[in-house]
C-alpha cells in the first residue's frame, strides 16, 4: 500500500463547494472568502449563513437567520432533566455526543429529508449545541442552569451561559473569532464521518452524533486539550528548551505542532497567536509566552537536528486563550464543536443534495487485506475439540 494514501492521504473522496485549503501557501476559504477578511470584517452568525447558504446575507437575511438561532436556544426540559441525572464525572465531549442523539427524539419531522429541513435542523444544532455545553459545565459544578437570552451575539450567549454573568465586549468579540476560525475545515476526520454518515442517508442528528465522536480524539478535537496539559506540565519558562527536546529525542510529539494539511504555519494558529497574547497580557497570565516558547523551541530543535520543519496548527496558541479567559479545559474540545457544527452541518447538507451526481452515493472504501493466508481455498478449520487434543500433544 503507498504510504501516502495510508488515511486516505491524497485520496481525492468528493467534490465540494464549501471550503478550500492551500497547504504549501497557508491560505484557508469558505465558500470563495478568505478567512482573514471573514475574521476582519464578519462575525459568526454572518459566517455561518454564508457556509450553511453558500453567500453572504443581506442585512434583512442575516436578521431572520439571528432571529431564528435565538428562537431555539432552549432545551427540551426532558433533555435538561437527563442532563442533571448524568454522573458528574461524565466527560463533557460524550454528554455533547449523547444529547446530540436525544435531540432526534424532539424532531416531530424526522423522516422529511428535504433541503429545508435539514436547514431546520442545522439551526436548532448550532443553537443548542452552546446551551448544551454550558449547561453541564454549571451542572457538573452544582451551580443553577443559566437559561439563553433571545438577544445578543453567538458568541456572548454562550460565555454567559457558560458564566452567569454577562461577558465584556472585548471578550466576545475575542470569541466570535475563535468561532469563526474554527467553523470548518474541509475534510478533516470528524468532517469526513458526518460526510460517510451522511452518504447512508441517516439523518442529521445521527451525522453530527459521528462527527463529535470524532472530534474527541486527541489526535483531532481533543489536540487542544493536550496543548493545555503539557503547558501545565512544563509550567515553568525555563523549563521549556530541556522538556521539548527529551521529548522529540524519545521520538514524542509537540501536542500544537505540525499538521496534515499545511507545510506553513496554519493561518488559524496566526490570528489565535495575537489573541492568545492579548488575552495573557490583558489577564497577567505566562500562558503566550510559554506557548511562544514551546514554538520557538521546537522549531530550533527540528532546524539543529535536521529535521523536517514543523509549524504551528489551529491547537497550539487556542488552548492557552481559552485557559486564560477562564474555560475549564476539558471544554476546549467542547467549545470547538460550538463552532464546527456550522461546517459540519453544510457539509451533511451538500452530500445529501449534490449537484454533481445522485446522493448519497454510498462511501465504500476498500481495504488491503494483510492478514492469515492459508491458499486459495482458505484456512482448513478444526474443530474445536481437535484443537484442544493438538495442544495437549504439544
Amino acid at each position: 500500500m503507498d504510504a501516502r494514501n495510508i488515511g486516505l492521504r491524497n485520496i481525492e473522496v468528493a467534490d465540494t463547494k464549501i471550503c478550500s485549503i492551500d497547504g504549501e501557501q497557508g491560505k484557508l476559504i469558505y465558500r470563495g472568502y478568505d478567512i482573514l477578511d471573514l475574521v476582519n470584517h464578519s462575525t459568526f452568525e454572518e459566517t455561518t449563513y454564508l457556509l450553511l447558504f453558500g453567500e453572504l446575507p443581506s442585512s434583512d437575511e442575516l436578521a431572520d437567520f439571528s432571529r431564528r438561532l435565538n428562537e431555539v436556544r432552549n432545551l427540551p426540559e426532558p433533555l435538561l432533566k437527563n442532563l442533571k441525572n448524568r454522573p458528574k464525572k461524565a466527560h463533557p465531549m460524550d454528554v455533547l455526543q449523547s444529547c446530540i442523539s436525544e435531540l432526534a427524539d424532539y424532531d416531530l419531522n424526522i423522516n422529511d429529508d428535504t433541503r429545508e429541513a435539514n436547514i431546520g435542523r442545522a439551526i436548532i444544532l448550532i443553537s443548542r449545541i452552546p446551551t448544551i455545553v454550558a449547561a453541564w459545565n454549571r451542572i457538573r459544578n452544582g451551580q443553577h442552569v443559566i437559561e439563553p437570552k433571545e438577544e445578543g451575539s453567538h458568541a456572548a450567549n454562550f460565555l454567559y451561559m457558560l458564566r452567569g454573568t454577562e461577558p465584556i465586549q472585548e471578550e466576545s468579540k475575542v470569541f466570535d473569532i475563535c468561532l469563526i476560525l474554527h467553523a470548518e475545515h474541509s475534510f478533516n476526520a470528524s468532517t469526513f464521518a458526518a460526510r460517510e454518515i451522511a452518504s447512508t442517508r441517516a439523518h442529521m442528528y445521527a451525522c453530527i452524533g459521528g462527527a463529535i465522536g470524532a472530534l474527541s480524539g486527541e489526535l483531532h478535537g481533543g489536540a487542544n486539550i493536550q496543548v493545555m496539559k503539557m503547558l501545565l506540565e512544563i509550567g515553568d519558562l525555563e523549563k521549556v528548551e530541556n522538556w521539548v527536546a527529551s521529548r522529540l529525542e524519545h521520538g514524542g510529539r509537540i501536542m500544537g505542532m505540525g499538521h496534515a494539511v499545511y507545510r506553513t504555519t496554519d493561518p488559524r494558529a496566526d490570528i489565535l497567536a495575537r489573541l492568545s497574547r492579548a488575552m495573557s497580557r490583558e489577564k497577567g497570565t505566562k500562558w503566550f509566552e510559554l506557548t511562544e516558547r514551546v514554538e520557538k523551541a521546537t522549531k530550533e530543535f527540528m532546524l539543529k537536528n535536521k529535521r523536517q520543519p514543523i509549524y504551528p496548527n489551529v491547537d497550539l496558541y487556542s488552548a492557552s486563550l481559552y485557559f486564560s479567559m477562564g474555560i475549564p479545559v476539558d471544554l476546549n474540545t467542547p467549545i470547538f464543536a460550538i463552532s464546527r457544527i456550522s461546517g459540519w452541518c453544510a457539509h451533511v447538507i451538500e452530500e445529501k443534495f449534490a449537484e454533481a451526481a445522485p446522493r448519497p452515493a454510498l462511501y465504500r472504501p476498500q481495504a488491503v487485506y494483510v492478514g492469515r493466508y492459508c491458499g486459495p481455498m482458505g484456512c482448513e478449520y478444526t474443530p474445536i475439540k481437535k484443537r484442544q487434543e493438538n495442544s495437549l500433544k504439544i
